[in-house]
C-alpha cells in the first residue's frame, strides 16, 4: 500500500453541518438585533424621557399626558429594552414594545399630524420578527404557572 489513500466515496448520509452554520448564524443575527434594539429603546427612546429632555418633554405636554406619562412610556421602554435581553423574556418585551409602538404610530398620526408616523412602524418590523422567532420562549416562562410552581 503507497503513501496515497484514495478518494473518499460520497455519504448516503447529507451532512447537515450547512444547516447547523446557517442556524448559528441566523442565531446571532437575531441576537445582535436584539441588542440593537434594546440600545435604540434604552438610549435614543427612554433616556431622553426619564432625564426630562426638553424635546420630549414639549411632545407629552403637546400629547396633554405631561411628566407623569412621559415618565412611565419612558420606564416601559427601558425595561422592554432590558428585557430583550434576557432570553426567556425577549418574545414578551419584543410584544410589549409593538404595543408600545403601535400606540406611537397613533399618536403621530394624531397629534402631530404624521410627522415621525413611520418610525414606529419601521421599529415594528425587527420586534414581530424577534416575537416570532424567540416565541418558544414564552412557553419556557409559562411552563412554571401551568405546572404550579
Amino acid at each position: 500500500m503507497s503513501g496515497t489513500t484514495a478518494p473518499r466515496a460520497a455519504s448516503a448520509v447529507p451532512s447537515t453541518d450547512h444547516g447547523r452554520s446557517r442556524g448559528r448564524r441566523a442565531e446571532i443575527s437575531l441576537y445582535a438585533l436584539q441588542i440593537a434594539l434594546a440600545l435604540f429603546y434604552a438610549v435614543a427612546s427612554a433616556l431622553p424621557k426619564l432625564i426630562t429632555h426638553p424635546s420630549a418633554a414639549e411632545s407629552f405636554d403637546r400629547i396633554g399626558w405631561g411628566s407623569t406619562g412621559m415618565y412611565i412610556i419612558g420606564a416601559l421602554e427601558l425595561a422592554g429594552a432590558i428585557a430583550l435581553l434576557i432570553p426567556v423574556l425577549s418574545s414578551v418585551a419584543a410584544v410589549a414594545l409593538s404595543a408600545l409602538m403601535v400606540g406611537a404610530f397613533i399618536v403621530q398620526l394624531t397629534v402631530f399630524d404624521g410627522q415621525n408616523a413611520a418610525t414606529p412602524l419601521m421599529l415594528l418590523v425587527p420586534l414581530i420578527l424577534i416575537a416570532w422567532a424567540r416565541r418558544h420562549r414564552t412557553a419556557e416562562l409559562l411552563r412554571p404557572v401551568r405546572h404550579g410552581a
